[in-house]
């Protein structure tokens, strides 16, 4: 037998978990139960030949779910049904994206809102959404798909390293954007105590004339970064005489705080953690090219006499 469609394994993985707690593999087994595969079926490849079609399919079931707030992650490679999880299978016995995107959390994922914007009420008929799409916007579509689940998972290992390790992650990441100079020592992760508020420097200069002041905070996405953090770095900015610094955090800034930034005579940008994931894909930190595709066109020089 084939192994079945990607949506046909949102309901069976959902039920998996109704009582208990999986682990990946547990997870996996029990699919591959449930659906009867063989080995054969469990060893077929996708259409890049980089990943099993079951494992794909898994892969992104979970996704799915955890954008709609039906599953959650407790610790590594284990999943839990939420209570959102648990009403809905009380309630129902098939399961579609269709039907996540009645969810508001989903409909946002799925759409592809960013921070700040409206999601529409009403869900959107998934079944009609590639009917008026070119396969160029179909593409583009699935790599913003991707790079969004890249980058909550980016954001989620992010958070598991140390808050150490995480000022190091975004002085590496500044550099790789161009800033510093491409000499040694361009860049400096401060001592982790003592560090008067400042967390890394880079050095625009050989000399030093010029630097740009770094604070990292590694926060949890419901902890807001407010305008008194702000504040405090503008005075860490003053004591070392700078005009330039960088506030990144892992999670988001108060509307004050990002207001608050736009009245000062020195120049403060402020990163959230969206910005963070897409800067480290964008600059290749922490992450690596899997496989590129090339979209190619007619070469009109060549056919021209």
């Amino acid at each position: 037998m084939s192994v079945p469609k990607f949506e046909e394994f949102l309901y069976p993985f959902l039920v998996q978990i109704k009582d208990r707690d999986l682990s990946s593999k547990e997870m996996r087994d029990a699919l591959v139960a449930h659906f009867g595969l063989t080995e054969a079926d469990c060893v077929l490849k996708t259409k890049s030949g980089t990943n099993t079609q079951v494992n794909d399919r898994i892969n992104w079931v979970r996704q799915y779910l955890r954008r709609a707030l039906f599953v959650d992650l407790p610790q590594k490679g284990v999943y839990h049904i939420t209570e959102r999880g648990k009403e809905y299978l009380q309630k129902h016995k098939t399961l579609s994206k269709k039907d996540l995107m009645a969810y508001p959390e989903f409909s946002k994922y799925a759409t592809g809102s960013t921070m700040g914007e409206p999601v529409s009420p009403s869900p959107v008929p998934v079944e009609n959404e590639s009917q008026d799409m070119t396969p160029t916007e179909l593409l583009e579509q699935a790599f913003d798909n991707i790079n969004r689940d890249l980058a909550e998972d980016l954001l989620q290992k992010v958070m598991e390293q140390t808050p150490r390790f995480f000022e190091t992650l975004v002085v590496d990441l500044l550099k790789k954007m161009g800033y510093g100079g491409s000499f040694d020592d361009s860049t400096k992760v401060t001592p982790y105590v003592h560090d008067d508020g400042i967390d890394g420097i880079i050095y625009e200069d050989k000399l030093g004339l010029d630097k740009i002041y770094i604070q990292a905070k590694r926060y949890k996405a419901d902890i807001t970064v407010g305008k008194p953090q702000i504040q405090q770095f503008a005075g860490a900015l003053d004591e070392q005489k700078a005009t330039k610094g960088v506030f990144i955090t892992t999670s988001d800034y108060s509307k004050e705080a990002r207001n608050y930034v736009e009245k000062l005579s020195k120049k403060i940008v402020l990163i959230n953690g969206q910005e963070l994931t897409r800067f480290m894909i964008e600059f290749n930190v922490g992450v690596s090219t899997k496989k590129t595709y090339d979209v190619k066109r007619i070469d009109s020089d060549y056919f021209e006499e």
